[in-house]
């Protein structure tokens, strides 16, 4: 046999197997070179950066501090000076009422059910306009007899109106409801149902002459009729029940 050319290698020369080859003997990994830029940070250097980030860590603490001393100052004079607060805030509950006066609350206690924090007691009652009956306080058939917040527990996160099917709570943006006496944080149905408006009546009354309960829904009663102020005045009825001072200021501002 002839000799092999000389290739001018010194040493053994691994040879990489070729695809498809079946040799039976396992082959010698591939050498991977190492990747371009990488290199593998010295002691001396390691030990510089560490000394580094030692002498300037006081100095980056009180950078925030330095960088906010000679700001102007944002503060707000509460209670002189009180920032509005959202279109959407939830604030104070509000129990609405229809155009004539007559409560939108129907006493279903869907909201009591919906609270996670068990703070709103509902207590309905059945309307009775007869003669000699307690009288009509909501269209329909039932109203809310009683009705409590307990804002020791209120979370405000709104789950009460979104179960109510009758629009009849909402939350205002009134949110100043500190107190020193826990039970003067229980508010009632008087604190929380919204003052009486032009053209409305306090309840009870009755309902407007030819009208039904699902007439109020849509919009068809626009205010209270002659008829229902002579039956006020015959009967002397509630006569002025508008909210507390609490609800009062916030009355016209319902956001849901």
């Amino acid at each position: 046999m002839a000799d092999s050319p000389d290739t001018g290698a010194t040493g053994p020369v691994a040879e990489t197997p070729m695809p498809g080859s079946s040799s039976g003997s396992s082959s010698t990994p591939r050498r991977v070179p190492p990747r371009a830029g990488t290199r593998k940070p010295k002691p001396q250097e390691e030990s510089r950066s560490s000394a580094l980030g030692e002498l300037f860590a006081p100095v980056a603490g009180f950078g925030v501090t330095f960088a906010t001393m000679f700001r102007k100052v944002a503060t707000e004079e509460y209670p002189e000076v009180k920032r509005p607060t959202e279109a959407r805030f939830h604030g104070l509950h509000q129990l609405n009422r229809h155009p004539d006066g007559l409560e939108k609350c129907i006493g279903c206690e869907l909201c009591a059910w919906a609270c996670p924090a068990d703070a709103i007691l509902v207590e309905g009652a059945s309307n009775d306009d007869s003669e000699g009956g307690g009288g009509r306080y909501s269209p329909g058939e039932r109203y809310g007899r009683v009705y409590q917040i307990n804002y020791l527990r209120c979370i405000f996160c709104g789950l009460c109106i979104e179960a109510c099917p009758t629009r009849a709570l909402t939350m205002t943006n009134f949110y100043e409801l500190a107190d020193n006496n826990r039970a003067d944080l229980i508010f009632t149905k008087d604190q929380l149902l919204a003052p009486i408006q032009e053209g409305m009546l306090p309840a009870p009354h009755p309902m407007v002459d030819g009208m039904e309960e699902r007439d109020y829904y849509r919009g068809k009663v626009a205010r209270s009729t002659p008829e229902q102020q002579t039956w006020v005045t015959d009967h002397g009825a509630a006569g002025d029940d508008t909210t507390g001072a609490a609800g009062a200021t916030a009355a016209g501002e319902v956001v849901r």
